[in-house]
């Protein structure tokens, strides 16, 4: 009944339909709002609401206070004031009641509106109620709600308010109760707010309220705060509410709870009543009257949990997953045919593994998603000794922060080591060293570095080969080649390819240990500067080319200076930009135009599809003059200071010994020509699933002519099984509907876990206390800390972005991003510096970063929130800090 009666009132029917204890009342539903809304001109303030911004908060604000005045100034008509006569008087005489507002769109699964509306409690009489009500509707135009609607796109004239009129409880104690813990994200924890009063005290933070978390299962109260309680908020006979000074915690001093331990189990146990009828963790708010009896006043979703993975972990016991989309640098969600590509490749690797996979487009058995992200169970990970080894020195390199959440599950019983033998490991690599001759690989590249790159080169020549598709095949063809290109053919580059940088980055191990302190951390990173066959770095410093082409005429750069980026994209696909800039855009796109930002996602367009972000790059790029300061002069540069580098590391080796000198000298020139190879296997892994989108919008082509979805991208809001049932000729166009909501609403979360255990906790965020404690003990204030990603010391705005796409960064400004993929690269070219939320020191972004010479740092929590566009910071790149111009930051 969420239309007619509001999401509060909706639940206080569900609550009391289940037998739960609701306080009696009425509801005034969304056609008395509508009706009493009809002869006062609201169109012209939607349509004027149309065009106004999150970001125009006057221009929002103004319009509100004039929807609250029309409101307010048509009042209750006579009609509906009559029928609220009748019920309230059938409630008893002048009974004192709370008057609640109840929007439609509020208490949803994705976002609970929470204190958006108005409420009025202790309402005494018919005329303090028939008031209550208009000030009710006039609510839902307040500046918070109007803000928060624009905010999370939903259509101010889509929404609608009901009210609740509903007997006050006299409450001796009230608060609130979550179902589940909504900081860890513990399922089985139960966590309730108390004080002395109303709840209005605790809902609106009126005071530090009581605290009590309860193991549901047991019953067991494991943690009890008693809060300071200063203020109570108590009902006024004849109506109204007032502030009164909190009763004393205890005699003599001592505090004491103002629950029971009988009261906070009962709780708990109304608490499980509830959210067994919902089938989902609830926000509730509860109260108790001076006779002791329980009343529950609302139940809404905890819309901040995290959502738990969509299938469950065969057998008992804890389960661990890992968020593989923030280990790939990808916070936002993939979209379903995104995520049903990556299922079939995780499917491939697995098989290729010795791995059973019994239904390839569902992935493999550790295969999980939450959230629409990527997660694996990597339980045998953590009861594997060898696992425990090296893994997470994996994410070291990869990303940090992860390996910090896995090595705080080292020591958790529930993950005790059971298998301490290689023996399981060995059975699964080797298929894929013999399958993939690894071993053949690493010593080719050892003793005929040339060789090893002509093998690259053949196949790279071969992966394209196998990427093409026949422009004759049927729908169904192509989708077959879709599931073969990711099914079976792109995983190939990786084992392939990877030996080799992996070999390169193992060089510079090997000259560090036979040099020891001559070869310092800062000097090895100049080496791997400035790196040959590195196909992201040749992308970048091609897009500068094609800038510095264009800057030779005159002409051309005015006329694309002071455009926007979606002008200058409209143009090139009109075909009217300068002709200089024409030819040399469709050059660069013939050969990068199928990268993206966020290019795992088989639903993110291409650039090729969507050039606005480039044509932004480059728009940015003819702000900067030529110059010693220009990328590609720095990477000339680096190449020349890692030559001479590489020279003196050899000369110190010489000083040893000739073996020495040969070895370092051999060893660092396998660095130089193989590190850069770090980024071809998902380069070519990036133009397979190019592949595969291409074909897929062909697909998408014929359903939308067909009319069983709207338009060809609607295909990426579907996944293979769902395509062949539209070719089948079912309509799907409600399904794409409804992925596509889900997908926006997972667009608007900001909080993504590392690490999940399957009863729902967040061991990130359950140890945040105790990290926060001991990072505050040895850093000054002010002071970030992450990991040490490319050496150097910058001083300089921070420029927060969130999303690459039309990005600006004036140059030697600091990047500051939740993590980065090639998609971001081109903005490192204008960067001073980088400061990432996520990744390790190998990393794409800290690999870049180093060949550009910027100093960085990785895995800095929360950088993006404690770090504001404009604030002056210094980025330590070798001692992994991040401090705040006159220690503002917080530590």
């Amino acid at each position: 009944m969420l239309p007619e009666v509001g999401g509060k009132a909706a639940n206080l029917g569900e609550l009391a339909g289940a037998g739960l204890p609701v306080p009696p009342g009425f509801c005034l539903t969304t056609a008395a709002y509508v009706h009493a809304l009809s002869a006062i001109g609201m169109e012209s303030v939607f349509a004027a609401l149309q065009n106004v911004g999150a970001a125009d908060l006057d221009e929002l604000i103004g319009l509100a206070e004039h929807a609250r005045s029309l409101v307010l100034d048509v009042g209750v008509p006579d009609d509906i004031s009559q029928a609220i006569r009748v019920a309230y008087g059938e409630l008893g005489e002048n009974v004192p009641v709370a008057v609640r507002s109840s929007a439609t769109a509020e208490d949803l699964p994705f976002a609970s509106f929470a204190g958006q509306q108005d409420t009025f409690l202790n309402v005494v009489g018919i005329d303090a109620v028939l008031d209550a009500v208009s000030r009710c509707w006039a609510s839902l135009w307040t500046d918070r709600a109007v803000s928060y609607r624009t905010i999370n796109g939903i259509d101010h004239a889509s929404v609608a308010l009901a009210v609740v009129v509903q007997e006050m409880v006299d409450s001796a104690t009230a608060g609130v109760m979550f179902t589940a813990n909504p900081v860890t994200g513990k399922r089985h924890q139960t966590v309730i707010d108390a004080s002395p009063g109303l709840g209005e005290a605790v809902v609106s933070g009126a005071v530090n309220p009581d605290q009590y978390v309860v193991e549901v299962p047991s019953g067991t109260i494991v943690q009890r705060t008693v809060g300071d309680r200063q203020v109570e908020i108590r009902s006024v006979p004849g109506g109204g509410t007032e502030r009164v000074p909190g009763s004393q915690p205890g005699g003599g001093g001592v505090p004491q709870q103002c629950l029971s331990d009988q009261q906070v189990r009962a709780l708990a146990e109304l608490g499980r009543s509830v959210e067994k009828h919902y089938g989902a963790p609830q926000d509730t708010e509860w109260a108790i009257d001076d006779a002791g009896k329980l009343w529950l006043t609302q139940a809404r979703p905890i819309t901040t949990l995290y959502p738990q993975p969509t299938r469950t972990p065969p057998g008992p016991g804890q389960h661990a997953f890992l968020n593989f989309s923030l280990a790939q640098g990808l916070t936002r969600p993939l979209t379903p045919m995104g995520l049903a590509g990556i299922r079939l490749l995780a499917s491939c690797v697995a098989r290729t593994a010795a791995f059973d996979v019994p239904d390839p487009r569902s992935g493999p058995p550790p295969y999980y998603e939450a959230g629409q992200r990527i997660f694996f169970d990597f339980t045998a990970v953590l009861r594997s000794r060898v696992g425990l080894a090296i893994v997470p020195r994996v994410f070291d390199v990869m990303e940090a922060r992860s390996a910090t959440v896995m090595r705080g599950l080292f020591d958790d019983p529930r993950f005790s080591v059971t298998n301490k033998t290689p023996l399981k490991l060995i059975r699964h690599v080797a298929p894929v060293a013999a399958k993939y001759r690894v071993p053949e690989t690493l010593l080719r590249g050892l003793f005929r570095p040339a060789a090893a790159m002509q093998k690259v080169e053949r196949l790279n020549a071969e992966l394209r080969t196998l990427f093409t598709v026949p422009s004759e095949a049927t729908a169904h063809q192509r989708l077959a080649h879709v599931q073969r290109i990711l099914g079976q053919d792109v995983f190939a580059t990786v084992p392939q390819v990877l030996p080799l940088p992996a070999l390169g980055f193992g060089m510079v191990a090997l000259v560090r240990r036979l040099l020891g302190a001559q070869a310092p951390y800062e000097e090895l990173q100049t080496v791997i500067r400035g790196l040959p066959n590195n196909v992201t770095t040749e992308m970048d410093l091609a897009l500068w080319r094609l800038v510095s082409e264009i800057r030779k005429h005159p002409d051309a750069a005015a006329s694309m200076g002071g455009k926007t980026a979606a002008e200058l994209a409209d143009r090139y696909r009109d075909g009217t930009l300068p002709p200089v800039a024409q030819s040399g855009l469709a050059s660069f796109l013939r050969t990068f135009g199928h990268r993206a930002v966020a290019e795992i996602d088989l639903g993110m367009p291409r650039w090729s599809d969507d050039p606005t972000h480039i044509l932004g790059v480059v728009a940015n790029y003819l702000r900067l003059g030529d110059g010693a300061d220009a990328p590609d002069q720095q990477f000339g540069k680096a190449v020349r200071e890692a030559d001479d580098q590489v020279a003196r590391f050899i000369a110190r080796a010489r000083a040893k010994s000739p073996l020495h000198a040969a070895i370092v000298k051999m060893a660092l020139d396998r660095t130089r020509r193989f590190a850069g190879l770090r980024e071809l296997p998902k380069y070519n892994l990036v133009l397979g699933l190019a592949s595969v989108r291409e074909q897929l919008l062909l697909v998408g082509n014929q359903l939308a002519a067909s009319q069983r979805i709207e338009r060809p991208e609607d295909i990426f809001f579907l996944d293979l099984d769902d395509v062949e049932v539209a070719l089948a000729g079912d309509d799907l166009h409600h399904l794409v509907a409804e992925r596509r909501a889900a997908y926006q609403q997972e667009l608007r979360r900001r909080h993504i876990p590392r690490v999940l255990l399957s009863d729902g906790t967040e061991p990130e965020a359950t140890a945040a206390a105790s990290t926060a404690a001991a990072s505050g003990e040895n850093l000054r204030p002010g002071t970030l800390s992450g990991s040490p990603a490319s050496a150097g010391q910058v001083t300089a705005p921070a420029r927060v972005i969130l999303d690459p796409v039309g990005a600006h960064l004036e140059p030697g400004e600091i990047l500051v991003a939740p993590s980065t993929d090639p998609g971001w690269t081109p903005l490192f070219l204008t960067a001073g510096g980088l400061v990432m939320e996520m990744g390790g020191p190998n990393s794409h972004g800290a690999v870049v970063a180093r060949e550009y010479g910027i100093p960085a740092v990785v895995g800095v929590p929360d950088a993006t929130t404690r770090i504001s566009t404009g604030q002056h910071i210094t980025v330590d790149g070798a001692a992994g800090t991040v401090s705040t111009e006159g220690g503002g930051g917080e530590s």
